[in-house]
C-alpha cells in the first residue's frame, strides 16, 4: 500500500513539475503577446511626434514646409492617434481570438484632413510663397482652397484594414495564427485546472498536512528559482538581440523597456512560486513543532 502511495505521489509530483514548467511559458505568452492591453500600452509608450519627426527628417529633409506641417499635425493629433491605435489593437484581437469573424479596423481620416488643412494654411499665411507675393486676400484664399481640395483627393474619408487589403498571403497567415490562438486559450485553461487537480490529488493521497505541504513547497520553490533564472537569461539574451537591430535612436530607448515589460510576467510568476514554496515549507516545519 505504501509503495502504491509513494508511486502515485511521485507521478503526480512529476506531472506537477512538468505542468508548472509549461505553464511558465504559457503564462508569459498569455500576459503579453495574446494580451491586447499589453500591446496597446506598449504602443502608447511611443512618442509619436518625436518618432514622426525623425522619420520625416530622413525622408523629406528638403521639404521643410511640408515636414513642419506634418509634424505639427501629428503633434495636434497625438491623443487621437493613440486612441485609434488602441481601438485598432482591440479590434484586431477580437478577430484573432475568435470574437469577430472578420477583421475590420476602420479609422476615420476626417480629423487628419482638418488638422492638416489648418496647419498648412497657417504655415502659408505666415510665410507666403514667392508666387503669392502681393496677392490679394481673395487670391490667397483661392490658392488655399485648391490645396485643401488636393488634400481631400489624396486622403480618403476612412482608412480600413481588412483581409482584402492585407493580401492573400498575409490573410492566410493571420487565419493560421487565429486557429493557433483558438487552440491556445482552452489549453491554457485546461492546464490551470489540471495543475489544481494534481495539487488536490497530492493532498488527498498524502493525507498529512506536514508531508503534503513539504512536498508542494519542495516543488514550488525550485520551480520558482528556475523561472527566476530563466527571467534573467531571457532578458539578457533578448536585450543583446535588440541592441543589434538597426533602428532609429528613439526606438533604441524604447525597445529595452519593451523587453523588460515583456519578461516581467515571468518575474512575477517566479516570485509567486518562490514565496508560495517558502510559505508551504515553513508551514510544514511549524506544523511539525506543534504536533
Amino acid at each position: 500500500m505504501n509503495l502504491l502511495k509513494g508511486l502515485a505521489l511521485g507521478i503526480l509530483s512529476f506531472l506537477l513539475v512538468l505542468s508548472l514548467s509549461i505553464f511558465g511559458i504559457a503564462f508569459l505568452v498569455n500576459q503579453t503577446i495574446l494580451n491586447p492591453g499589453f500591446i496597446a500600452s506598449e504602443i502608447n509608450r511611443l512618442d509619436v511626434p518625436l518618432l514622426a519627426e525623425e522619420l520625416l527628417s530622413e525622408h523629406i529633409p528638403e521639404e521643410e514646409l511640408m515636414a513642419e506641417v506634418l509634424s505639427d499635425t501629428i503633434t495636434d493629433l497625438e491623443p487621437w492617434i493613440q486612441q485609434q491605435a488602441t481601438d485598432g489593437v482591440y479590434s484586431s484581437y477580437d478577430y484573432l481570438r475568435g470574437r469577430s469573424q472578420t477583421l475590420s479596423v476602420v479609422i476615420p481620416l476626417g480629423p487628419v484632413k482638418e488638422s492638416l488643412k489648418d496647419n498648412l494654411g497657417e504655415a502659408i499665411l505666415q510665410s507666403l510663397p514667392p508666387g503669392l507675393a502681393g496677392a490679394s486676400p481673395a487670391q490667397i484664399e483661392l490658392y488655399l482652397n485648391e490645396l485643401y481640395e488636393q488634400i481631400d483627393e489624396l486622403l480618403p474619408a476612412t482608412f480600413e484594414l481588412n483581409e482584402d487589403s492585407l493580401g492573400a498571403e498575409l490573410s492566410a497567415q493571420l487565419e493560421q495564427a487565429r486557429q493557433y490562438i483558438g487552440y491556445f486559450q482552452p489549453s491554457y485553461n485546461f492546464l490551470i485546472g489540471f495543475m489544481l487537480l494534481l495539487i488536490l490529488g497530492i493532498v488527498l493521497i498524502d493525507r498529512q498536512v506536514r508531508s503534503a505541504t513539504r512536498k508542494l513547497g519542495a516543488i514550488f520553490l525550485p520551480e520558482g528559482v528556475l523561472m527566476l533564472v530563466g527571467f534573467f537569461v531571457a532578458k539578457y539574451f533578448t536585450g543583446r538581440q535588440v541592441a543589434q537591430l538597426d533602428v532609429t535612436p528613439y526606438l533604441e530607448e524604447w525597445l529595452p523597456q519593451l523587453v523588460s515589460d515583456f519578461v516581467a510576467p515571468l518575474l512575477m510568476l517566479s516570485i509567486g512560486l518562490i514565496v508560495g514554496g517558502v510559505v508551504l515549507l515553513t508551514v510544514s516545519f511549524v506544523y511539525k513543532r506543534q504536533t
